[in-house]
C-alpha cells in the first residue's frame, strides 16, 4: 500500500510537466476550458492562469458598476417624479397667480379705496369650485398687508377674540366658505353684513363662496337697505388659461416630464367639462403616477432579463434599457387619456363593469342588435342575437327563461327597458344607455374584443 502511493505521485507530476512543456501534445481538460473562458471574455491574447482567474472578477466588477449606475438613475428618476407631483399638488402655492390679474386688481382697488376714505364696505367673491378664489385672496391679503404699512389705521381680524369697536381702526374681515354661515333663520349671515351699515362703521367685509346668487337668495333685505355687497365673479378657466397655469407650474423644474400634446389634451377636456383647475392638477398627478408605475414595471422586467443574459449581452441590454428610459420617460397622450377616462367616466360604466359575464353578454347583444336605426325589438328577437354571439364565442347560451330573468335584472338597474306582455317573447325591449358607454366598459375585457369590432 505505501508503494502504490509513492508510485502514483510521481506519475501525476510527470503528466503536469509534460502538458506545460508541450502544448501540442495530449489536450487536458484545463486546456479545453481556457479558450472557452477567453472567448467569453472577448480577449485576443492567449490567456494565462492568472488571466483565467481575473476575468470573472472583472465581469463582476463591471456588472456591479452597471447595476450601481442604473440604481442611481432610478433614484434620480424617482426624485424627479416626486418633485413633479409636489409641483402639481393642489396645496402647493405657485410663485405667481396667473390668469387672475383683473380680479385681484378689483379686490385691491376696492380695499384701498375703503381704507383711504375710511369708510365701510362689503365685497362678495363668487365662482365655481377650483377657479382660484381662495388662492387669490391669500395673495391679496399679503399685498394689502404690505401696502397697509403706510396706513397705520388698518387692522386685521381673523377671529379668536373680541372686537374693540371703539378703537379708530379700519377692520378687514375675510370670511372664506361663507355659505357655511347660513343658518335656518339666516341671522348670522345677515348680522355679519349689517356690520358695514352701522353708523361710523369701519368694517371691510370680504366674503368668499361658490354660490353666485347667495346675496339675492339669502339676504334679500340688504338690497332694500341699499347695502348690497359689491360682487366679483371668478369665471371658469378656459383651455388656454389651464394650459398656461400648468406650463408655469412645470417651468420651475429644470427638466420636462409632459409631452405638450398631453397637457393640451388635459386642458381641453377640463375646460369643456367644468374649468376646475384643481381637477386638472389631480388628473396630471394621476398621469405622472401611471408613468411612475410603468417605469417601475419596465425596470423590474429588465432586471429579471439581465440576470438571465450572458456577460457578453450585458452591455447591450443595459444600453437598450438606458435608451428606453430616456425616450419614454415622459407623460404621453395615452397616459393622459387613461387618467381622463378614470376621472370623467360615467357611473354607467362602473355599473356595466360590475355585472356578471352573462349579463354583459346580454347587454352587448342588445347593443349590436340596436345598432343602426332600430330603436326597440321583442325579447324573442333579442334572444336570437344573444345565442348567435354565444355560439360565435363557443360558449353555452343560457335558456330563454334564464335569459328573461337576466333582462329583468338589467331592467331593474336601468340599463334596458322591458315592456309588459302576456308572453315573455313578445315583450318590447329598449336600450336605455349610450352605446359608447357599453363599448368603453367592455373594451378592456378580452372576451368582447371580437364582439365589439
Amino acid at each position: 500500500m505505501p508503494c502504490i502511493a509513492v508510485n502514483s505521485n510521481p506519475q501525476k507530476r510527470k503528466l503536469r510537466s509534460h502538458v506545460v512543456a508541450s502544448e501540442a501534445s495530449i489536450p487536458s481538460p484545463c486546456k479545453r476550458k481556457l479558450p472557452r473562458r477567453c472567448n467569453n471574455a472577448s480577449l485576443l491574447t492567449s490567456p494565462t492562469e492568472n488571466d483565467v482567474i481575473s476575468i470573472p472578477c472583472g465581469h463582476k466588477q463591471a456588472e456591479s458598476d452597471n447595476v450601481a449606475a442604473k440604481l442611481e438613475r432610478d433614484y434620480k428618476d424617482d426624485e424627479q417624479l416626486r418633485a413633479v407631483k409636489e409641483k402639481l399638488h393642489v396645496s402647493t402655492e405657485p410663485s405667481r397667480i396667473a390668469c387672475r390679474e383683473d380680479e385681484k386688481n378689483m379686490v385691491l382697488e376696492f380695499c384701498e379705496a375703503c381704507v383711504e376714505q375710511e369708510k365701510a364696505g362689503s365685497l362678495y367673491i363668487c365662482g365655481c369650485p377650483g377657479t382660484g378664489k381662495s388662492l387669490t385672496m391669500e395673495r391679496v391679503k399679503g399685498l394689502l398687508l404690505n401696502w397697509a404699512t403706510e396706513f397705520t389705521s388698518l387692522k386685521w381680524w381673523f377671529g379668536g377674540g373680541e372686537l374693540s369697536l371703539t378703537l379708530p381702526y379700519v377692520w378687514l374681515i375675510l370670511a372664506d366658505e361663507l355659505d357655511y354661515l347660513i343658518t335656518k333663520d339666516r341671522a348670522v349671515l345677515h348680522d355679519l353684513f349689517m356690520l358695514t351699515t352701522l353708523p361710523f362703521s369701519r368694517f371691510i367685509l370680504i366674503g368668499v363662496a361658490n354660490a353666485i346668487d347667495l346675496a339675492d337668495r339669502f339676504l334679500p333685505r340688504l338690497a332694500s337697505l341699499n347695502c348690497k355687497p359689491f360682487v366679483v365673479t371668478f369665471r371658469a378657466y378656459s383651455k388656454d388659461q389651464i394650459l398656461r397655469i400648468l406650463q408655469e407650474r412645470l417651468s420651475e423644474l429644470p427638466y420636462s416630464v409632459f409631452q405638450p400634446q398631453a397637457l393640451e389634451l388635459c386642458a381641453r377636456k377640463v375646460a369643456a367639462a367644468c374649468g376646475d383647475m384643481r381637477k386638472a392638477l389631480c388628473i396630471c398627478r394621476s398621469a405622472v403616477e401611471m408613468l411612475e408605475a410603468e417605469i417601475r414595471e419596465s425596470t423590474s422586467n429588465s432586471n429579471t432579463s439581465l440576470e438571465e443574459k450572458a456577460s457578453s449581452e450585458l452591455k447591450t441590454a443595459i444600453t437598450s434599457v438606458y435608451m428606453m428610459k430616456h425616450e419614454f420617460d415622459t407623460v404621453r397622450i395615452d397616459h393622459m387619456a387613461l387618467s381622463l377616462s378614470k376621472t370623467y367616466r360615467s357611473p354607467v360604466v362602473d355599473t356595466i363593469q360590475s355585472l356578471p359575464l352573462y349579463q354583459q353578454i346580454v347587454l352587448c347583444s342588445s347593443m349590436k342588435h340596436f345598432c343602426g336605426t332600430k330603436k326597440d325589438t321583442i325579447l324573442g328577437e333579442l334572444y336570437k342575437s344573444y345565442t348567435s354571439i354565444c355560439k360565435s364565442s363557443q360558449i353555452q347560451p343560457a335558456g330563454f327563461l334564464e335569459f328573461s330573468d337576466m333582462c329583468r335584472v338589467l331592467n331593474d338597474q336601468g340599463l334596458i327597458k322591458l315592456g309588459q306582455s302576456r308572453e315573455d317573447k313578445l315583450k318590447r325591449v329598449t336600450l336605455k344607455v349610450d352605446e359608447a358607454d357599453i363599448t368603453f366598459a367592455l373594451q378592456g375585457i378580452r372576451f368582447f374584443q371580437n364582439c365589439l369590432q
